[in-house]
């Protein structure tokens, strides 16, 4: 992969990486700045079910910013862009649609068939 599609994607991940924290600093602060005193049970339910379903889209938030810093340094080691499966090239259009991508098309399609003959998927 050339250069300039290098950078490409580094700011495509790095603009992804400052999306989904400043989201998760949004969750603190609200989360910190609400004193949530409900009289009525039914409210505290829910509210404390609505805080649960946040908080588990910012764990797999965590998650992905994991796997955009692993992207940024298979670019600044060179391996970016290659399938760890086969060693093939994944193709940009794979890439752009998922960026911390580790496996080709073909190699991911295998595996996801793997896991749901074995019951997994």
């Amino acid at each position: 992969m050339n250069k300039e599609r290098l950078e490409y994607f580094r700011a495509k991940l790095e603009e992804m990486s400052k999306a989904l924290l400043s989201e998760a600093e949004k969750t603190i602060m609200e989360m910190t700045d609400h004193s949530d005193n409900y009289p009525d049970p039914t409210d505290r339910a829910s509210a404390e079910s609505d805080r649960n379903f946040e908080l588990r889209i910012r764990d797999r938030e965590r998650k992905l910013l994991s796997k955009i810093r692993e992207a940024i340094e298979r670019i600044d080691s060179g391996t970016y862009g290659i399938c760890e499966s086969c060693g093939e090239s994944i193709s940009d259009k794979r890439l752009d649609a998922r960026p911390v991508t580790t496996l080709c098309i073909d190699c991911k399609t295998q595996q996801e068939n793997y896991e749901k003959a074995q019951g997994r998927a």
